[in-house]
């Protein structure tokens, strides 16, 4: 049997990604997936418009037979932390497979850009084209003397690749086409991007034409007012704003700068985004100072949480419990416990949700 790692984010849960899951297993119809979730606050920095919870009962409704907890303090870092961890938890549960999103749909050519990036030489030339001006992806081809999109599904799978060439991990990476552009905001095809379906939330469109049945009931609107109003007074009184995660380079000045003088978070951003601060790293900046996230607390896993499982997701995790390396108890009094609570607070005050009750229950969704 093969067991099939994913990694998503669900914001929200939508017909790709109901495609992603049929596609796998109509390709590997005997398969376990297991899935990755990450939670409250994403790799780019965004707010999810579904909680943690809603996702795990939607994952187990649409037959992910296992989901783990991607931690916060992972699942807000660059690509390549965010995979590095994903894949060190896919790894533990013995998957041998992990299926992705491509826009290039070619798996030798992300295979060998992820073996150059592994060059200690690529990551310098990288930071002298940023350092000249250059955008991310024209700064990635130049280092790589390479013709490639650099698209985003197609870096984050780049950066899987790494994790497994770089830790000898004994997994395939397969792709599976993307049918939509995550950029594009205007499609009305069925299958369309998470960004596109958000930008038709903000717009008050309906969007039931690119969601599965139910999904809509589950979406939350996010108060960036209340988010901007959180984010305003823990920089205005927050006197250590340089010892906080991705504050770097004296950044925390053009944040005490201009945050008195914007009137929304687009504003703000606006108002002190560079070249080098680019929207997603600010957007991950603003989390890790809301959750008080220290450079110093950039720890390796503590443990791995399971967030749900069905009937095969449990006889398969009978069947390795004495197997995996890293704890699957939580422990209370780690750093990441702390994060993760810390998150769904937060998230709860932006969003007028619970999700701090579903995180001191730590109990796994269970369904038949």
């Amino acid at each position: 049997m093969d067991i099939i790692g994913i990694i998503c984010e669900y914001n929200p849960f939508h017909n790709g990604h109901l495609y992603h899951i049929k596609k796998i297993k109509e390709l590997y119809p005997n398969s376990l997936i297991i899935l990755v979730l990450n939670g409250y606050f994403l790799e780019r920095g965004e707010i999810s418009i579904l909680t943690k919870e809603a996702k795990v009962k939607i994952a187990l409704a649409n037959n992910i037979d296992i989901i783990l907890e991607l931690p916060v303090i992972y699942g807000t870092q660059s690509a390549d932390t965010f995979a590095s961890i994903s894949l060190k938890i896919l790894n533990n549960f013995h998957v041998n497979k992990i299926i992705f999103g491509s826009e290039s749909n070619n798996i030798e050519k992300i295979k060998e850009i992820a073996s150059k990036q592994l060059d200690e030489k690529y990551d310098v030339l990288v930071k002298e084209y940023l350092n000249d001006g250059i955008n991310y992806p024209t700064a990635l081809a130049k280092a790589l003397n390479i013709n490639f999109s650099f698209l985003p599904n197609d870096l984050l799978g780049i950066s899987y690749v790494k994790a497994i060439i770089r830790n000898n991990y004994n997994i395939d990476a397969i792709t599976i086409k993307r049918t939509n552009n995550y950029h594009d905001i205007t499609s009305t095809n069925n299958i369309v991007s998470a960004s596109n379906i958000r930008e038709k939330i903000k717009n008050n469109e309906d969007i039931s034409k690119y969601i599965p049945i139910n999904i809509k009931d589950f979406i939350n609107n996010t108060n960036y007012e209340n988010y901007f109003k959180l984010l305003k007074y823990k920089i205005n009184t927050d006197n250590y704003l340089n010892e906080y995660l991705d504050v770097d380079e004296g950044i925390e000045y053009r944040l005490l700068e201009y945050i008195n003088k914007s009137k929304n978070i687009d504003e703000f951003i606006n108002s002190i985004k560079t070249k080098r601060y680019t929207y997603n790293k600010l957007n991950r900046m603003f989390i890790h100072i809301l959750l008080s996230f220290l450079k110093t607390d950039n720890i390796d896993l503590e443990y791995i949480k399971i967030l749900g499982f069905n009937n095969k997701g449990k006889k398969y995790l009978n069947s390795i419990k004495e197997t995996i390396e890293i704890p699957t108890n939580v422990n209370k009094d780690s750093i990441q416990y702390i994060y993760e609570l810390k998150a769904s607070i937060i998230y709860d005050l932006i969003n007028n949700t619970n999700t701090y009750s579903f995180e001191q229950r730590n109990k796994p969704i269970i369904i038949d």
